[in-house]
């Protein structure tokens, strides 16, 4: 199994959490995760935020009492006292059983999930950053937020003023004391991206200084900006 499958079942994995469907050593286990990775709190967060904007658009509406009792009805079997000549259940007059009712609920929540767009999420703040910069400009013409979390390595970039030149790109710099100038990669060309920092140079981005230089299309070509520096910003820990 490749990271990028990991990643996207450990997205599937927070939304089943988020919506309930987990239960018994699934939950425990995945809640045991919760404690210790931050990635994954993310996940889930998001997930509990999406679905709260969606129950804060349906407007309350008090159900009939029967109602419940045929929910449990068709989900679990529990017997129904019906009024004369009220025809049965939905799952009934289809005929599925137990097992394939909770399956028909799951298909109409993934559908939910899938169909609404909720999975093509950009990428998400950290939880719990370590560190924090804010990379400007002196004339305010490229502002980018930067959020670092030191044990997974991510460095979440939101850009919210500014942009790279037709043909150019911005590349981004770890500036470390009188040390050499280290170059974390190209920015992503959306407003908001990430970065997967080596584990050598975790440790080195506390105190340090971020800069964004404009360089050509495929990146700085020695190893050093060759382009202006057109931002710069002091990391700081949280």
């Amino acid at each position: 199994m490749t990271a990028g499958s990991d990643k996207e079942d450990d997205v599937i994995l927070a939304g089943e959490y988020a919506l309930g469907l987990l239960s018994g050593g699934a939950a425990e286990a995945f809640e045991a995760r919760l404690a210790v990775e931050p990635e994954l709190r993310a996940l889930y967060a998001s997930w509990a935020e999406d679905f709260a904007a969606m129950v804060d658009k349906v407007p309350e509406q008090a159900p009939r009492p029967e109602v419940r009792e045929q929910i449990e009805a068709a989900l679990f079997g529990r017997a129904v006292g019906r009024t004369p000549g009220r025809a049965p259940g939905v799952w009934a007059r289809i005929g599925l059983g137990r097992g394939l009712a909770v399956l028909a609920v799951a298909a109409v929540l993934a559908a939910v999930v899938f169909g609404s767009g909720l999975l093509e999420r950009g990428p998400v703040p950290p939880v719990a950053p370590t560190q924090r910069a804010e990379i400007a400009a002196e004339d305010g013409a490229l502002v980018i937020a930067a959020a670092f979390e030191r044990t997974t390595g991510r460095l979440y970039l939101s850009r919210s003023v500014g942009e790279a030149r037709p043909g150019r790109a911005l590349e981004l710099w770890l500036i470390e004391g009188q040390g050499a100038v280290v170059s974390l990669g190209l920015l992503p060309d959306a407003r908001e991206g990430e970065m997967i920092i080596g584990t050598a140079l975790r440790a080195r981005m506390s105190g340090a200084v971020l800069a964004v230089s404009d360089e050509p299309a495929g990146g700085s070509p020695t190893g050093a900006p060759t382009g202006a520096v057109l931002a710069t910003g002091a990391v700081s820990d949280v």
